[in-house]
């Protein structure tokens, strides 16, 4: 399964990227080495959208907090790039996605990153993963 991830990222073009307890939503969690994931730097935080894959070389779910009822699952997680992006891909081309039933991957992608903009990571159907791989 291939995730996605969008954080604040320092440095885009960083032969490796390291992120502590990253929230995770639809199927993040499940994140483990060896996964393939996709770096989006977060827009609201000054990046551009889409920068990089990569291979999880790490990844520990973190403890959930004792007497919290509501915790949203984390991950820290070390990802080794293997590619940088080759055409732009952010919320200003995703926004178009938004009939959250076409099936599309565009819109799949919308809705987890941007409906609710928080940074995350999350899990990815295998036609996000090929339309994303498509800018690489």
């Amino acid at each position: 399964m291939a995730f996605a991830i969008k954080a604040g990222i320092v440095d885009p073009r960083a032969e490796t990227f390291a992120f502590a307890a990253q929230k995770t939503m639809y199927g993040g969690k499940h994140i483990a080495e060896g996964d393939t994931v996709f770096v989006f730097a977060s827009e609201t935080e000054g990046g551009q959208g889409l920068i990089a894959r990569g291979i999880v070389t790490s990844a520990e779910a973190i403890a959930k907090l004792p007497g919290i009822a509501r915790q949203t699952p984390r991950v820290s997680l070390t990802i080794r790039r293997t590619a940088l992006a080759k055409r732009p891909l952010g919320r200003r081309a995703l926004k178009l996605f938004t009939e959250w039933n076409d099936g599309r991957p565009g819109t799949e992608l919308n809705f987890k990153f941007y409906r609710q903009a928080t940074n995350k990571i999350v899990g990815l159907s295998d036609e996000a993963a090929a339309f994303l791989s498509e800018f690489f």
